[in-house]
């Protein structure tokens, strides 16, 4: 016969934690090496992913910092090449617009001097050329005034003997 009247779940049978206890530790056991052993490697791996992760994490944000750091210096040495470019080409046409200016002014200074030497040149000619009219228009002259007094034969004779005889005296 069946005894249900024994029954007591809150005064369990000596038998009853028994077998209660040995199935609990066979189901750990199996539990825990097939449930528990994979359970407990797949945590492992996770959280040594996680670690790799934040490892390359924190050398991906090392190296963008570094980069951002030679990228600053970088941008700062091509400023400074920039300015220094700028620097030599202003300086490159501060000198183009001296040397422009020394030899606009060396050639005014020949122009000049070319020019005033061309005025003297002229103005010698000129008088050469006034020096040469003065004296053909006293020749000229002259001789008008020489025929007008020495129309006759008898004043022609005279003049001509009185200008030898002051060549042989010369």
């Amino acid at each position: 016969m069946f005894y249900l009247m024994d029954f007591d779940p809150i005064k369990p049978d000596i038998g009853l934690i028994f077998w209660t206890t040995v199935i609990f530790l066979l189901f750990w056991g199996i539990v825990g090496r097939f449930a528990f052993k994979p359970i407990a490697s797949a945590l492992r791996k996770r959280e040594l992913d996680i670690q790799s992760s934040l490892d390359q994490a924190r050398l991906a944000r090392q190296e963008m910092a570094n980069l951002k750091a030679e990228n600053e210096k970088l941008l700062a040495s091509a400023r400074e090449e920039r300015a220094r470019m700028l620097k030599d080409a202003k300086d490159a046409g501060e000198q183009i617009v001296q040397e422009s200016k020394y030899k606009a002014r060396d050639e005014a200074q020949k122009i000049v001097t070319s020019a005033k030497a061309e005025i003297e040149s002229q103005k010698k000619q000129a008088l050469i050329e006034v020096k040469n009219q003065v004296g053909n228009m006293a020749l000229d002259i002259a001789e008008q005034v020489l025929r007008l007094k020495l129309k006759d034969d008898q004043a022609q004779q005279t003049l001509v003997n009185t200008l030898v005889k002051e060549i042989k005296l010369n």
